[in-house]
């Protein structure tokens, strides 16, 4: 059972968006799974947070999938997040953990690179998809959003993430928000949400003290907003053996006995979550006498 949860927000007579997210048990069940040290970690949770916001300003079975490519040894980083609160996601090295910046917080733009790009594809269930690319501003991934949502959708955003972890690699607070000025913001407005944020805590800080999504949103709308859904979020991955099973049959049959006789069997895992999948030799003569026999899995 997860604790996790985001709100959605309107603020200053409409003319502020605001997202607040707790990642908390979303960012430890990913380290769980993927076995990530620490720093590699905040990286993984800051990444989920973001993208589970972003999934959430979709609309019904619409999805997103973001790419972040830096110079850094845990890149790539693929995030898939959904309109429904759900996100999952790799990263490409885990073993990473360089000394920490002068402020004494982890080093997350040494592990993700300061050169690269962010890219993030939308599918809103139409033909074509959506698909926006900017180059990575610092790796720390707020900075990097920020420039996103700038830059590839014009729209004036402020994203904050965080994550905390403590001893034993365990994850005490991960989460952020996103903020964006609606097209009417007037300058009293923008000068205000700046005065703000100018002034605001570390998300870390705020998740520490016991803040909650509904607090921070509080926070950054000076009391004037009124909240427009709440949603539960979660780590979750729509890999299955069903699905691994289909792909086993769109192989070659000379591979499939290759498998069978030199392997004697076969197993993988999924990138998304690190679950494996076995399959014995006899599942595979299975499937490849389904094959040959020109029967296709349910």
């Amino acid at each position: 059972m997860t604790n996790d949860y985001l709100v959605k927000a309107l603020a200053y007579e409409d003319q502020v968006r605001i997202y607040a997210i707790n990642s908390t048990d979303m960012t430890d069940e990913a380290a769980r799974r993927h076995q990530t040290w620490r720093t590699v970690t905040a990286a993984l949770g800051r990444a989920l947070s973001a993208g589970t916001m972003m999934g959430s300003m979709l609309k019904g079975d619409e999805k997103l999938t973001i790419k972040i490519e830096g110079n850094g040894p845990a890149s790539p980083m693929v995030i898939d997040a959904n309109a429904k609160g759900k996100a999952r996601g790799y990263v490409g090295r885990v073993d990473v953990d360089p000394e920490r910046r002068e402020d004494g917080k982890l080093n997350v733009g040494a592990v993700v690179g300061n050169e690269g790009h962010i890219s993030v594809v939308k599918d809103l269930g139409m033909k074509d998809y959506f698909t926006g690319s900017v180059p990575l501003v610092s790796g720390e991934l707020g900075d990097d959003f920020t420039y996103y949502f700038a830059s590839s959708e014009q729209t004036p955003s402020s994203v904050a993430l965080g994550v905390l972890i403590g001893e034993e690699e365990k994850v005490l607070a991960s989460g952020g928000f996103i903020l964006q000025l609606m097209p009417e913001a007037s300058d009293a407005t923008i000068d205000e949400v700046e005065r703000i944020l100018q002034g605001l805590p570390s998300v870390t800080e705020m998740l520490s003290e016991g803040m909650t999504p509904e607090d921070i949103v509080a926070r950054l709308s000076g009391g004037t907003h009124r909240i427009l859904e709440k949603l539960d979020t979660a780590f979750e991955c729509n890999c299955s053996r069903e699905r691994i099973e289909t792909a086993l049959y769109s192989i070659q049959e000379d591979e499939l006995e290759l498998m069978i006789t030199e392997d004697e069997g076969a197993e993988t895992s999924c990138h998304f979550c690190n679950e494996i999948y076995t399959f014995t030799k006899a599942d595979l003569e299975t499937i490849l006498s389904n094959r040959k026999n020109g029967i296709q899995p349910e």
